[in-house]
């Protein structure tokens, strides 16, 4: 069974409580990276850091971080060699199946105050299951990453 590595922050904690069992529903094993209790004073990378190296690690699984915006999670889940975060915050829903087909993301970043709960459920469903096109021209390009 395919893994899926999810964390947030406090601005990220509710849509991610509501997500973990979602995802479970699309036969996913998902391992909740945290936090486990809400805490407005925790700081990101905490949380993000170890998912995105678990995510890594396994060329299978696949990650969702939350947080305000998802930008700072991207940002830091992009400094893990083979961690691959693409930000999603609302609008065309294209760019998480391009995300997938052409850069082969393995982890979707949500912006918890820009999307709904139905908005977050529709795009980690359309990124965990999209698989990368393996196309010569994208593999060459991931390659010089």
């Amino acid at each position: 069974m395919p893994k899926v590595f999810i964390a947030a922050d406090h601005a990220g904690f509710a849509l991610k409580k509501a997500l973990v069992p979602y995802i479970g529903t699309l036969g996913y094993e998902v391992q909740d990276m945290g936090p486990k209790t809400l805490d407005p004073t925790d700081d990101y990378p905490d949380f993000i850091i170890p998912a995105a190296q678990k995510v890594a690690a396994d060329a299978n699984a696949r990650g969702i971080i939350i947080g305000k915006s998802g930008e700072g999670e991207a940002m830091c889940a992009n400094r893990i060699k083979g961690a691959r975060a693409a930000v999603f915050y609302g609008g065309a829903e294209d760019l998480i199946q391009l995300a997938r087909e052409h850069n082969d993301a393995n982890i979707l970043s949500l912006g918890a105050d820009f999307v709904s709960e139905d908005e977050a459920k529709r795009a980690v469903k359309l990124f965990l299951e999209t698989p990368f096109s393996g196309d010569a021209r994208h593999i060459r390009r991931l390659a010089k990453f």
